[in-house]
């Protein structure tokens, strides 16, 4: 009873209303052009779908509500996984984030089995976007530090900065994220020096 309250608290209540139009078969005797526009029209609500419950999660996951986040995270996997398929780079961001939250509310093997499935895809994908090099490599290097491998950590990190700051410059946003996960890394190592020299770059 607790896991159906949070999963309705977290995504269900939100989403049940706009199911009922995306688990409607659509009429037998439609013409070409109508069933494409159907299709277009299940097409788009999925992907709406797929936004709020990433959102959502999103929203969870900042508000340090990793237990809330996951249900909405697996929705936006879900749906993703029947508009792009199972091997879809557009599949990483809902894989990240189930990590993120899972790895939050302590599931660590869960989490890594997350990840491995984004690294698979990012692996198989040759013009796979670098900003999705980089979240994958922030999130690689957050969950190692979770798990107290630190030399792991500091290794997909310093892949991270590199990635975003050869794209978006050295002061961009994206990469000065890098820099202070980074210094946390360096300070939970009990290395002040080196976290204060990144914590000013933030």
């Amino acid at each position: 009873v607790d896991h159906q309250k949070a999963d309705w608290v977290s995504i269900h209540e939100r989403i049940c209303p706009l199911l009922i139009p995306i688990r409607t078969s659509l009429p037998c005797l439609l013409s070409e052009k109508e069933r494409k526009h159907g299709m277009e029209q299940l097409v788009k609500r999925q992907k709406y779908i797929i936004d709020l419950a990433y959102s959502t999660a999103q929203e969870f996951v900042l508000d340090g509500k990793h237990k809330e986040a996951i249900p909405a995270a697996l929705q936006a996997l879900r749906f993703s996984t029947e508009v792009y398929g199972s091997s879809s780079v557009q599949l990483v961001p809902a894989y990240l984030l189930l990590a993120e939250a899972s790895t939050g509310v302590g599931h660590l093997p869960q989490a890594s089995k997350y990840l491995s499935q984004a690294q698979w895809i990012v692996l198989r994908t040759p013009d796979c976007s670098v900003a999705v090099q980089c979240k994958l490599h922030r999130s690689l290097g957050l969950f190692c530090a979770a798990e107290g491998n630190f030399e792991q950590a500091l290794y997909h990190l310093a892949n991270d900065i590199y990635l975003a700051s050869s794209t978006f410059g050295l002061k961009s946003i994206e990469t000065s994220g890098g820099y202070f996960h980074m210094a946390n890394v360096f300070f939970r190592q009990n290395k002040m020096d080196i976290a204060s020299s990144l914590y000013a770059e933030v």
